[in-house]
Order: C-alpha cells, then sequence, then structure tokens
C-alpha cells in the first residue's frame, strides 16, 4: 500500500469532516450537507478490494470525530469527562453505521448497497433518540434548524425528511460523478451539477411554497418569558429559593394571562410533599391571586424516605449514610385559585442526571469510579407520559418542556396529541457558556415549532429566550448574559399535523427496509462488486 493511497484517503476523510462541519448550525451553511458523505463514499470505493479493514476504519473514525469535536466541542464547559466520551462514543457509533455499509456494498450492488445506507443512517439516528446513552444533537435533519424556511414540510415528515433529503442528495452525487473518475468525461459534471441542483432545489421551492400559503391560526393569549440570567455554576445557588422567586417576579409582567420561568428556577431542592407550604409557593400563589395571573417555574424538588421505610422504589438513590431519596427536576404550574400542576422531566441528561446502564456499571466497576470521572450516581426520577397544563380561565394548554427534552421531534408530538397548543420550553443553558450550545438549543426549538405548528416560548436561566412562532420565525429575544423578559403574544393552534400524528414513521419504514436488505446481503455468499 503506497503513501499516495494513504494520503489520498486520509486528505477525503478529513475533507468529509469539514463538510459535515461546515454544513452544521448555528455558524454553517447546510448546502454543504448535501456533499458531506460523498469523499466518504468515494474512500470505501478506494478499499472495496483492500483487506485494511482497521485501516478504512480509522479513516472514517476520524470524519466522524472531527465532525462531533468541532460541533459539540462545547459540552467541556459542563463536564469534561463527559464532552471526551461523547466525543469518542458518537463518533464511534456513527463510524460501525458506515462500516456496516461498506461491509454490505461488498455482496451487494451498488445501488442496493446504498440504500442501506440511507435506510441503515435512518435507524441509526432513531435508535440514538430511545437508548440509555441518547444523544442526538447531531441527527442529520437538525441541520436545517437555522434555515426553517427550506424546511415547512417538516410538519409531515419530521426531521427525519430533512435526514432523507441529506442522504439521498450525497448518494445521488456520488453515483453520477463516479463515471467521471472512470472516464475523465466532463459531461458527467454537468449531469452532476444539474441532477443535485434539481432535488436540493424543488424541496425548497415546495417549502417556501407552503410558508407563503400558511396562515397562523388560534386565539391569542399575552405570555412574560422571563430570563434571571443568573450564574448556574455558583451565583445561583447563593440565594435561598424565597430569594431566587422574589428576583424572578420582579421582572415578571403581571398582565400577561401566563408567566414562564426558566427550568430549575427554585433550585435549592424544594421537598415535594410540603411545596404547596412553602414560602416560594406561597409568594407566587399571592402574586397570581393578586394579578389573576399564572406561573410556570421549574423546580428542583425532592422527597426523602423515613430511615426505616420499608417501600422504597427502583428510582430511589442512596445516600452514604444509608438513606433514601427520590430527586425531580419538574415544571409546577401555579394558578390563583386552583391546585397545583406538576410534570417531572423524562429525558434526562446521560451522566449529569441519571447513570446508563446504572445496574451493570455499579457492580462492576464501583462507585467510587463512576464519582471520580463525573457521572452522577443519583437518578432523577420521570414519568411515563407527558402532562399538559390547563391553564383556568384562558385557552392556553401548554406543554412544559424541560431542557434537552425539546431536542426529541416524536416525543414533543406527545405532549400535542394531549392538547397542548402552545410549547414552553425551560431550559438552563448557562453551564456550556458563550458558545454554540445555547444557540443550537434555541434553533432546535424552531424545528419543533414546524413539526407541530405551534409557538414556542423559550425560556432560558442563562442562554437566549424567545418567541417563536409557527412557522419557526423567531419574532422575538432576549440574547445571552442579559436579564429581562419578553412580553410575546402568541397563538393557540388546535389543529394537528400529520407528523404529529404519525410521528418517525419515516424512520419506523427505514427500519423495516434495513433488516430487508440485511438478509438479503447474507443470504448469498457470492461477493457482488
Amino acid at each position: 500500500m503506497s503513501k499516495y493511497f494513504i494520503l489520498k484517503n486520509l486528505l477525503l476523510a478529513i475533507l468529509s469532516g469539514l463538510l459535515f462541519t461546515i454544513g452544521w448550525p448555528t455558524y454553517g451553511f447546510p448546502v454543504f450537507l448535501f456533499s458531506a458523505f460523498v469523499p466518504l463514499l468515494f474512500l470505501s470505493e478506494n478499499f472495496i478490494k483492500e483487506k485494511k479493514r482497521k485501516l478504512f476504519f480509522l479513516y472514517v473514525y476520524t470524519v466522524f470525530f472531527i465532525w462531533n469535536l468541532f460541533k459539540t466541542w462545547w459540552i467541556v464547559n459542563a463536564t469534561v469527562v463527559g464532552a471526551v466520551f461523547a466525543f469518542i462514543v458518537n463518533s464511534l457509533l456513527m463510524t460501525i453505521v458506515f462500516w456496516s455499509f461498506h461491509m454490505v456494498r461488498k455482496r451487494l450492488p451498488l445501488r442496493m448497497a446504498l440504500a442501506y445506507l440511507i435506510f441503515a443512517w435512518m435507524s441509526f439516528e432513531k435508535f440514538h433518540l430511545y437508548w440509555d446513552f441518547s444523544w442526538p444533537w447531531l441527527n442529520l435533519g437538525n441541520g436545517f434548524s437555522e434555515y426553517p424556511g427550506w424546511i415547512q414540510w417538516y410538519e409531515y415528515t419530521g426531521t427525519f425528511g430533512g435526514t432523507f433529503w441529506i442522504l439521498l442528495v450525497n448518494v445521488i452525487i456520488y453515483v453520477n460523478l463516479k463515471p467521471f473518475f472512470v472516464t475523465g468525461n466532463k459531461t458527467f459534471i454537468v449531469k452532476t451539477v444539474i441532477k443535485s441542483l434539481f432535488y436540493i432545489v424543488l424541496p425548497v421551492i415546495i417549502s417556501f411554497y407552503l410558508k407563503n400559503y400558511y396562515q397562523i391560526k388560534g386565539q391569542t393569549a399575552k405570555i412574560s418569558i422571563i430570563q434571571p440570567n443568573l450564574d448556574p455554576w455558583e451565583e445561583k445557588f447563593r440565594y435561598s429559593n424565597t430569594e431566587l422567586t422574589k428576583d424572578f417576579l420582579s421582572i415578571a409582567n403581571p398582565d400577561a394571562s401566563l408567566i414562564v420561568v426558566p427550568e430549575t428556577a427554585i433550585s435549592q431542592y424544594a421537598e415535594i410533599n410540603d411545596f404547596t407550604r412553602s414560602r416560594p409557593y406561597l409568594l407566587m400563589k399571592k402574586f397570581t391571586q393578586t394579578y389573576q395571573t399564572h406561573i410556570l417555574t421549574g423546580v428542583d424538588f425532592i422527597h426523602r424516605y423515613p430511615e426505616y421505610s420499608r417501600n422504597i422504589p427502583e428510582t430511589a438513590n442512596k445516600t452514604r449514610s444509608g438513606r433514601f431519596y427520590d430527586m425531580y427536576n419538574s415544571a409546577v404550574l401555579v394558578s390563583p385559585h386552583d391546585s397545583i400542576q406538576i410534570y417531572h422531566k423524562s429525558k434526562l441528561v446521560v451522566g449529569a442526571e441519571f447513570t446508563p446502564f446504572r445496574k451493570i456499571l455499579e457492580p462492576l466497576i464501583g462507585n467510587w469510579v463512576l464519582r471520580t470521572i463525573g457521572v452522577s450516581l443519583g437518578s432523577n426520577v420521570t414519568q411515563k407520559e407527558r402532562s399538559v397544563f390547563k391553564v383556568p380561565g384562558t385557552p392556553v394548554k401548554v406543554a412544559p418542556i424541560i431542557c434537552y427534552e425539546s431536542v426529541y421531534g416524536e416525543y414533543v408530538t406527545e405532549y400535542v396529541q394531549k392538547g397542548a397548543n402552545l410549547l414552553a420550553v425551560i431550559t438552563n443553558d448557562g453551564w456550556w457558556g458563550d458558545t454554540e450550545g445555547h444557540r443550537q438549543h434555541l434553533s432546535m426549538a424552531r424545528l419543533r415549532a414546524i413539526e407541530n405548528r405551534r409557538d414556542v416560548v423559550q425560556s432560558a436561566n442563562t442562554g437566549i429566550s424567545a418567541h417563536i412562532d409557527q412557522t419557526g420565525s423567531v419574532k422575538k429575544s432576549l440574547p445571552y448574559n442579559k436579564r429581562g423578559s419578553i412580553d410575546a403574544t402568541v397563538h393557540l393552534n388546535e389543529y394537528q399535523t400529520f407528523y404529529t400524528k404519525h410521528g418517525d414513521y419515516l424512520a419506523r419504514v427505514s427500519i423495516f427496509m434495513m433488516v430487508l436488505l440485511l438478509l438479503y446481503a447474507f443470504s448469498y455468499k457470492k461477493v457482488m462488486l
């Protein structure tokens, strides 16, 4: 194997990694995503008759490591160990998916193998939404979040429509460009450009048509979106829950129907069974009664079990002294005269809010090792079904989406299926500092607006707070590191989109097709090149 061969393929790997990087939001331009797989496919072609599997695997891993590192490096601001783990493992999973295509390519005709790549990648993205190490931040369909005008058809397909679009165009470019490198005939380049432009431009034209004729739907309501702008590392924990409550009430607009306050705005673990007797709750209750408004806020709850309690659930965490307790990252709705409504966050952040595969890892490597590498030994309590807060005396039925949950498309549809006509994302993005992290998070909320045709209000403790309309356009926003509030007039749409009703159907079809192609590929011993 010559040095030229090694260098050529290394350059292809680096080029592919850079195309993914410069195509990704929030500073990227998604057009580059339509060609990001092409160098990788030519890399696979170069190795199709080679037996250097380890070298090929290393090249592919280089591609995805570049992408993961440059677009999610900001995780290190929250957890160095978690960031390194995310870079390494997510790159490895992506590499395995592409490596499986390379193996299938040796058994199937090219076009069937390329179809397998599309279905396998979409199946991987679906899998990445549900397992313990879930990290769908780089799912391809998220790549258009800063260009909502291109993807108004997400109300029919969700982000998996975007993933399919990117993969299909990459395959078309590769198939049409491949003959040029065999014959040197430049007409193949012209054909490649024409065909790829057609498949890129046509969905954009359809999207512009949909946006142009879409009518914002629903009654209106006035919402006050709060951004306290407290440093989440130290400043936020210097104050009592009472002081934190007084702080966010001081900047709320009492004339609003609903005041939306960030995740864990009440952050000094409040006893869940005594919360309605606590000073923060009484302050909020008095405020709502005085001004006839309602407050949706984030609360860190705790429930401590009696020392000799026998009914300890599996969700419970154990202190070093042997006492058991439950933790909750919750949203609550406080109204003037009605009882409190509570929702517990159910899509938890790996390592920070729960220990993945805890039953396996704890006995295997021990608690001390897990603590040393920065993994939380505790696990927050979740709930099986989504809750929708019905705001008394108003038409508002709000989905309390807590932080990371807004990244999950089909998950958010469960709120809308239960009647939510407004999506409220309450978050605390200050852990990442002034990086792409909080910008990407807000950007993904725009996808949820289009998929469900719902207005979105996002309240960030430190991050970007905003009002997003039903087309994914940001109507108002409050920038990072600025204290204040936003007065937003939202529309309360009751109509359910095709995607809201059917969810990730494209992914489910992809899983079925991937399995069929795998069975077909390995039912023959003969290698088909």
